[in-house]
């Protein structure tokens, strides 16, 4: 974890301070809301600010998923999904045309932010990841995991983005570092349901040697039939191997047991993030029996 350097005050105890995090994402409760046992609530928020946007919370994952790879316990069977979050009025403040256009978001649909410092989070998306789908708005979590169901990418977009145009990106976010050479980016296989099939991913896949095991949806078979042998080969996967893609399922399981994951209150999409990968770095603690 990072130290205090220079003259500056010591931090308050990481130990401590994580703690409540961890209490906030898993309750739900206003940061304001906090216990005093985890110090000043504003110290809380603060840490937890700095390490979602200076990126401390994926130094921690990469590290933990490096250990784990270097004693063989990553299952290279990646599965991949998305799953959606609604987004409480407090994490609401992007802004909606007087026209009720559904796509842009200029009225103020929650509280007013009191960020006064626009460059604070550079990386933070301009629709700040809130979007509108059939339940209002929301937020669409994308994420990659192992054979294991441990989180190994997690990427967010507005709730109305498709899932297929993300597996690219999530593809190059996912890179497991190595003692020796360089990180290892190209699982053995990759596991997706039928909202994933389309030519240019399965190209992708094959171009870098990755298996696909992505079943075709009835409406592209009914194409590639009707334009005959141009249409090419029927599609094929390994149904055995497709039946391990329900873990994808139980992590984003284990993610909304935790109440602040599950309702996105959080206004910057990089602070919501950081808690989806401090849920994550748990994640593999536990698994790896690590909790101390």
């Amino acid at each position: 974890m990072p130290q205090a350097v220079g003259r500056s005050r010591p931090w308050r105890d990481h130990r401590q301070v994580v703690e409540g995090i961890v209490f906030r994402y898993r309750t739900g409760v206003a940061w304001r809301d906090l216990p005093g046992r985890f110090g000043p609530w504003q110290t809380v928020w603060k840490r937890h600010h700095r390490f979602a946007t200076d990126g401390t919370w994926d130094k921690l994952l990469r590290v933990i998923q490096a250990e784990a790879d270097a004693a063989g316990r990553v299952d290279w069977n990646v599965s991949v999904d998305s799953s959606i979050v609604r987004a409480h009025q407090h994490s609401a403040t992007a802004k909606r045309s007087a026209r009720e256009d559904r796509t842009v978001l200029v009225e103020h649909t929650g509280a007013v932010s009191n960020d006064k410092n626009p460059r604070c989070c550079p990386d933070e998306p301009g629709d700040h990841a809130l979007g509108r789908s059939r339940g209002g708005l929301s937020t669409k979590i994308h994420a990659a995991v192992d054979g294991r169901g441990r989180p190994l990418a997690i990427l967010l977009t507005p709730g109305q983005a498709g899932d297929a145009p993300m597996m690219l990106p999530l593809l190059a976010h996912l890179g497991v570092q190595r003692t020796i050479g360089r990180p290892r980016t190209r699982p053995d296989r990759v596991l997706a349901d039928k909202a994933y099939s389309s030519r240019a991913i399965r190209a992708h896949l094959r171009t870098r040697g990755i298996g696909s095991v992505i079943p075709e949806p009835d409406d592209q078979k009914a194409h590639r039939k009707r334009i005959g042998s141009s249409g090419g080969r029927p599609v094929t996967y390994d149904r055995t191997a497709y039946r391990g893609r329900n873990v994808i399922e139980r992590a984003f399981n284990g993610f909304k047991h935790w109440r602040g994951l599950a309702t996105r209150y959080d206004k910057h999409a990089i602070v919501y993030r950081g808690g989806l990968v401090l849920a994550a770095v748990l994640h593999w603690l536990t698994d790896l029996g690590d909790t101390s």
